[in-house]
């Protein structure tokens, strides 16, 4: 057996969820190996929908603009009943938000996110199968096999687990992964759609039997390309998966999720449900692939045991509804990278990566909740508000109050600790002759400290933060409407337009300190402001700035 050290994380699973944990590690500077038992990328229009938190991660990591060109929007979806329509969900969202919704095949993400990983340097192994691992004090030690059964012995400071719901990464941390699955069986099929339904619109159409229970289904979503759709619909008794689960093919831990290979539905097959329950007169064509496949709800016991984690279908699977699932994923590996970039730096409590469960689980289990309520009834049926509705679809509204990682609850209006930090635009400085947009500020960067105030406050914060963080919280500040940017100092920015103080929930010039983490969200909130205060909240994160590497 071949031995080879020196790398800090192994990723195992080169889907969308361990590309973004991959690319943000070695974005951080972080030495990271990426395996894939496949030995190519899969050509399926699995995952489609992208969330706008989703471009929001991909905004701070510098690749929207590449999705933005190869996605379409996604601008509502039209319910049906029975062939009368029920429901038109607008997909509308605050106008602080900066992006909206939008389709785009699984396999173009991963494409995407692959050619952000080469700019590092970092390729994915391909054909090479995690066989085992154990793990000690300080590391763990991976067995990895080759597509020619050469097995190698790799030595790194952590394992990362983003191989789907048949996870071995699971299995062997010994994870339970408590659900059950649903009975029914559907099929997917990537086609043309000749019809009048709007475009940019998903169409979801079901049909009621005598007792109001839904009896069949139809949900079609767009993707890149003239009429293109990704539908899906219930299986025919002859396409049935279900005789086949008997068999030497049988998953080895009985659970059946996902996609399922020995099934190919025709395009006839799919024609047929068009013809039954299509609201419009449709005619499919140019059948690109086909799959059946079924659905289970499940969910880790935890999310990671000292320093092996998992990460996306490995730690939670759920119904489709919604497009939550890669979603859900890629947050789960942007809020475990940083905390393992962190960690490996040297600057990290010792308590940090065990907070990736205690952040990421509780979403995991609202998310694999509410992705069965819609898939029984659809989204129209959730009780909230509309607005509120769409907040959470988007992924909005996900946060991580009363964390170990963040402050305490504040009083008044604006976002508390734990809550995703919002964009504004309107800030403006004495260089550049456009305004810029808060995440403009916030690209790139690890974490930032936002001051709200005058020159003099963002001054003093800085140098206590820089200080105690050895150099790793950035400070910039901005100065109230009508109030000049800065010459000296941290960067300052003019509030213009008032809106960070609007939507930061500060008034009157009052000086409001607010901590941005690495992923986006507020660590702290602090009003009045002091170096103290600061310095207190900054050790739930970071160790003295002379530690050295863990």
């Amino acid at each position: 057996m071949a031995h080879s050290f020196g790398t800090d994380v192994v990723v195992a699973g080169a889907g969308p969820v361990g590309l973004t944990a991959a690319a943000e590690l070695r974005r951080r500077g972080v030495r990271c190996r990426i395996v894939d038992r496949l030995p190519e990328r899969l050509p399926y229009a699995k995952a489609v929908g992208i969330q706008p938190r989703t471009l929001e991660i991909w905004d701070h990591m510098g690749l929207t603009r590449t999705v933005l060109e190869a996605a379409v929007p996604m601008y509502g979806q039209l319910a049906y009943v029975n062939g009368v329509e029920r429901a038109r969900i607008d997909f509308a969202l605050p106008p602080e938000v900066p992006y909206g919704f939008a389709a785009l095949p699984q396999y173009e993400t991963e494409r995407i996110l692959e050619d952000h990983l080469a700019r590092f340097g970092t390729g994915i192994e391909r054909g090479t199968e995690l066989v085992s691992f154990s793990q000690d004090a300080d590391g763990v030690t991976v067995v990895l096999r080759s597509a020619s059964g050469a097995e190698e012995e790799v030595r790194a400071r952590f394992l990362v687990g983003c191989d789907g719901a048949h996870s071995v990464v699971r299995k062997k941390l010994g994870l339970t992964f408590e659900g059950s699955a649903f009975p029914e069986e559907y099929m997917l099929g990537d086609v043309e759609v000749d019809w009048d339904m709007p475009p940019g619109y998903g169409v979801r159409a079901m049909h009621h039997d005598d007792a109001g229970e839904v009896d069949d289904i139809l949900v079609c979503i767009p993707l890149p390309g003239d009429s293109r759709y990704r539908t899906s619909m219930k299986v025919p008794p002859e396409l049935s998966a279900a005789a086949r689960d008997d068999g030497p093919d049988r998953p080895a831990d009985g659970v059946s999720h996902g996609l399922d290979g020995r099934i190919a539905p025709a395009l006839a097959d799919i024609q047929a449900v068009l013809d039954r329950m299509s609201p419009r007169p449709a005619t499919a064509s140019r059948l690109r692939w086909s799959s059946v496949f079924r659905i289970s709800h499940r969910i880790v016991d935890r999310y990671g045991d000292g320093r092996v984690f998992v990460a996306g279908d490995a730690a939670h699977i759920h119904p489709p509804t919604g497009a939550q699932g890669m979603n859900t994923g890629i947050q789960d590996a942007w809020n475990l990278a940083w905390k393992l970039a962190l960690a490996i730096e040297g600057g990290a409590q010792h308590a940090l990566t065990a907070s990736y469960d205690a952040e990421r689980r509780p979403v995991g289990e609202e998310v694999v909740a509410r992705t069965v309520r819609h898939a029984a009834h659809g989204v129209q049926a959730d009780p909230d508000d509309p607005g509120t509705v769409m907040l959470r679809e988007a992924q909005l509204l996900l946060g991580y109050r009363g964390s170990p990682l963040v402050g305490p609850a504040s009083e008044g209006p604006g976002p508390r600790p734990g809550d995703r930090a919002p964009d504004c635009t309107g800030l403006t400085a004495h260089i550049a002759a456009f305004p810029l947009r808060l995440y403009d500020l916030l690209r790139d960067r690890g974490h930032v400290l936002l001051v709200y105030g005058d020159g003099e406050e963002g001054r003093q914060l800085a140098e206590a933060a820089g200080e105690f963080s050895g150099g790793r919280v950035a400070t910039c500040v901005i100065r109230p409407a009508g109030s000049p940017p800065g010459t000296s100092g941290p960067p300052a920015y003019a509030d213009t337009l008032g809106e960070f103080a609007r939507l930061y929930g500060v008034f009157d010039g009052a000086a409001t300190a607010f901590l941005v983490r690495p992923d986006g969200y507020l660590g702290a909130r602090l009003s009045p402001p002091t170096a103290p205060e600061l310095t207190a909240h900054l050790a739930r994160t970071f160790t003295p700035a002379d530690s050295g590497p863990r």
